[in-house]
């Protein structure tokens, strides 16, 4: 019985994980200190100042954040996305046994995942020192859609594959 659900309580590990990690304030989560320590002081790579671009209504370049915010800002937007990524390949996983057709399956899995990347900004929205963006749902989404196309393909491959060696 419990191997029947073995991804839906992946997906439900990752919403505690995301859960916690949104209840907390930035300053009880910030990198930079950490980042600031590691990297030796005046350290960048000279194709790093050549990046520079707004996320939301922040500006994001070595210049505005200095080296340690500037790499903590894509360690998160990198932790939301391969959060979501998981989220959606164990969604689209976990709902194997439970819905047919395989459309449906991708539509409920990905709209799923929307669901809990909006709830958990509106969550960041009640905690204190915490900014929910549009942009972070966006980005979360699409991680989940990248995870539900690559599990999908390596299942559809898998399927045909053994269909080949069963003739």
């Amino acid at each position: 019985m419990l191997k029947k659900y073995n991804w839906l309580w992946l997906d439900l590990a990752l919403l505690v994980v995301l859960f916690i990690s949104s209840s907390m304030p930035y300053y009880d989560q910030s990198l930079v200190p950490e980042l600031n320590a590691w990297l030796p002081p005046h350290f960048t790579w000279a194709f790093l100042n050549h990046i520079d671009f707004y996320w939301a209504s922040q500006h994001v370049s070595v210049q505005a954040m200095g080296m340690a915010g500037f790499t903590e800002f894509f360690i998160r937007k990198l932790a939301h996305f391969s959060i979501f990524f998981v989220l959606g390949g164990a969604a689209i996983l976990g709902l194997r046994t439970f819905t047919q057709p395989t459309w449906l399956r991708v539509l409920l899995a990905w709209l799923a995942c929307a669901g809990v990347a909006a709830l958990d900004e509106f969550h960041q929205m009640l905690t204190q020192d915490r900014t929910p963006l549009f942009q972070d749902v966006l980005l979360d989404a699409t991680g989940a859609l990248v995870g539900i196309a690559l599990v999908s393909l390596v299942l559809a491959l898998w399927r045909r594959r053994r269909r080949v060696r069963t003739r």
